[in-house]
């Protein structure tokens, strides 16, 4: 009964120097995981990571990479098959939110919201494939979000938006393609109280909670354990769906 759920596995985690990503990377250590700790700005934090897992008992090393560039998920990839001989999660978490009206942002905003949170998951997911086909396993999941749903609530940042919907349609084209020894889900949190979302407006928070039928944030803590079961044997027959984890906001 003691047995960790994924002991022996190597899990790759972009973005996983705060928030979401850490608190993932950190859990799925906890779980026997060895875990590649992604980042890009900060490898202070990324360090901090590691030394939390490691401090703990845990196997971890960190990469820094772009992932919105080949060449640069390709070294992650490598370093981590140079590391740890194998890769059998994938969570595409890295992500940025650009909090201007879509009549405010430029196309730079765009491009680069569209180039991290989307294209980044397409070439990790391309990056993993093959090595995770050869295995006859693997697990991909990606950090979506609520607001790719189309809740009209939740819609106040376009270009955001338009990266989660992209992201949904991508988890459920991949899914269909990378079957039968690959699965592909997507977890669409609602709100969860991150660095990424420190200064939101408090009457927009208000409102948020409102229309929360739990009337509070979700914890990274949280949707760290809703990815811990889709990566889990537990989730082998799930895939191409999003696991919406939002404390009841947005029912339809």
């Amino acid at each position: 009964m003691n047995a960790k759920r994924l002991d022996g596995r190597v899990a790759v985690v972009t973005g996983a120097s705060r928030g979401i990503g850490r608190a993932i990377a950190e859990l799925f250590a906890h779980e026997g995981a060895k875990t590649v700790i992604n980042y890009l700005t900060s490898e202070k934090n990324a360090l901090a990571v590691v030394d939390r897992i490691q401090n703990k008992g845990g196997e971890a090393t960190c990469v820094k990479a772009d992932v919105s560039k080949f060449k640069d998920v390709k070294y992650m990839i490598e370093t981590t098959l140079k590391e740890y001989k194998r890769i059998d999660i994938l969570v595409n978490n890295a992500g940025i939110l650009i909090t201007e009206d879509v009549l405010e942002t430029s196309e730079d905003d765009w491009d680069r919201t569209i180039d991290i949170n989307l294209k980044g998951a397409y070439l990790c997911s391309k990056a993993v494939a093959p090595i995770m086909l050869k295995q006859k396993k693997g697990k991909i999941i990606n950090m979506s979000s609520n607001s790719g749903l189309y809740h009209p609530s939740s819609m106040r940042f376009t270009e955001y938006v338009v990266s989660k919907a992209g992201m949904n349609g991508l988890t459920k084209a991949l899914a269909l393609r990378l079957g039968p020894h690959i699965t592909v889900n997507a977890i669409c949190p609602g709100w969860i109280k991150t660095e990424m979302i420190e200064d939101t407006d408090p009457e927009v928070e208000r409102k948020i909670l409102e229309e929360t039928a739990l009337k509070r944030y979700g914890t990274p803590d949280e949707i760290a354990a809703s990815a811990l079961f889709l990566a889990s044997d537990d989730a082998d027959f799930i895939t191409g769906e999003l696991l919406i984890v939002a404390g009841g906001r947005g029912m339809h």
